[in-house]
C-alpha cells in the first residue's frame, strides 16, 4: 500500500461502531500473527490504517481494546442457543460449531491461546472471562442435561467437556495434522456419550 493509499484509508468516514469493529479486527489479526506481543498500538494502527489517537478515542485504553477483542472472539466462536437447529440435540450442534473450519483452525486458536495467556495479568480481561465463561458453561450444561437419557451431573460434565475442547485446540495448534477436527470431535463424543447415552 502506498503512502497515498494509506492516507485515503485513514480518511474514510466510518461510524463509531464500525470504527470500533475495525480496530477490534485489527487487534485480533495482530494477535493471530504475533501472539500477545503483537498487541501494540503501532501494529494495530498500521493494520487498521488509522492514527494512534483513534484507539484512545474509541476505547480509552489498550486494556479496554483487548477486552473488546476477547468479547468479540467469544461471540463469534460460540453460537447463540436460540440459533441452533431444533431437529437434533443442541449438544451435537454445539460440537459441530466448535469444530467447524472457521473456528477450529490454527490462526483462530492462536488468538485464544494468546488471550488466555494475558488473562492473569489483565484485570478487565479476567473479569470479562468470568462473565463469558459462566454463560458458556451454563449453555453447555443445559445442552448436556437436555440430551441425557438419565439424570447426570451436567455441571461437572460441562466442565470436563470444556477442558477437553480447550486441550484439543492446543493440540491442533501444536500439530494440526495430528489433531484434525474430526478426531477432536470424536474425542468429545467419547467423553460425553457414556454419561448421556448415544447421540448418533
Amino acid at each position: 500500500m502506498t503512502v497515498t493509499d494509506r492516507s485515503r484509508a485513514r480518511h474514510i468516514r466510518l461510524s463509531s461502531q464500525d470504527r470500533r469493529a475495525a480496530l477490534v479486527q485489527a487487534a485480533l489479526a495482530c494477535i493471530s500473527d504475533s501472539g500477545i506481543r503483537g498487541f501494540t498500538v503501532d501494529r494495530i494502527c498500521e493494520k487498521a490504517q488509522v492514527s494512534r489517537g483513534l484507539i484512545t478515542h474509541h476505547f480509552g485504553t489498550m486494556d479496554a481494546l483487548l477486552t473488546a477483542a476477547y468479547t468479540h472472539i467469544y461471540a463469534t466462536s460460540t453460537p447463540d442457543p436460540a440459533d441452533l437447529a431444533t431437529d437434533r440435540p443442541a449438544i451435537m450442534a454445539l460440537l459441530d460449531s466448535y469444530f467447524a473450519p472457521q473456528v477450529f483452525n490454527r490462526p483462530t486458536l492462536n488468538i485464544w491461546l494468546a488471550l488466555w495467556s494475558a488473562i492473569s495479568n489483565t484485570a478487565n480481561l479476567r473479569a470479562e472471562h468470568r462473565v463469558q465463561y459462566r454463560r458458556y458453561h451454563a449453555m453447555i450444561a443445559a445442552a448436556l442435561a437436555k440430551a441425557a437419557q438419565r439424570p447426570i451431573d451436567a455441571d461437572s460434565l460441562a466442565t470436563s467437556l470444556i477442558c477437553l475442547v480447550d486441550g484439543l485446540g492446543l493440540q491442533h495448534c501444536i500439530d494440526p495434522d495430528a489433531m484434525p477436527a474430526a478426531l477432536a470431535r470424536k474425542a468429545c463424543l467419547e467423553l460425553i456419550t457414556p454419561h448421556i447415552g448415544p447421540l448418533e
